[in-house]
């Protein structure tokens, strides 16, 4: 089984990709973006997968789906970690996917933790310092 973790937490699985018509699309960390511009017509939800929380590949994937206008689900799935996740956010994902085992090593409590991913990052800390300045 999997953990569907957005920004309220640990949820289950939100998707039924089992009614008529869905459109999944399924990306592999290796995938070129540049290639995705005209695959895009019609797709509900893409996962992109993380075979290893250091392989960082995915981020710059979500990143060119969101600057060409993909609207749709955005999940990063595999192995990703806790740390991760205000990246994983700030480069258009809407969701995280991992395992339960992943899920009981690092529970909910470090996502949620990592869920203000707005107002924790490099470029807000950088407008409060020029603001006081």
């Amino acid at each position: 089984m999997t953990v569907i973790i957005t920004d309220e937490g640990f949820g289950p699985e939100t998707w039924d990709a089992g009614f008529e018509g869905a459109n999944v699309l399924d990306l592999a960390s290796d995938t070129d973006p540049r290639t995705l511009d005209d695959q895009l017509e019609g797709v509900e939800m893409i996962r992109v997968d993380f075979p290893s929380f250091a392989d960082g590949r995915g981020f710059t994937i979500a990143r060119h789906l969101r600057l060409i206008g993909y609207k749709g689900r955005l999940r990063a799935k595999g192995h990703v970690i806790s740390d991760q996740y205000a990246m994983a956010r700030r480069t258009g994902f809407d969701e995280v996917e991992i395992s339960d085992e992943l899920a009981q090593r690092q529970p909910e409590d470090q996502w949620v933790f990592r869920a203000n991913w707005q107002s924790h990052n490099y470029q807000a800390r950088m407008r409060a310092t020029s603001n006081h300045a």
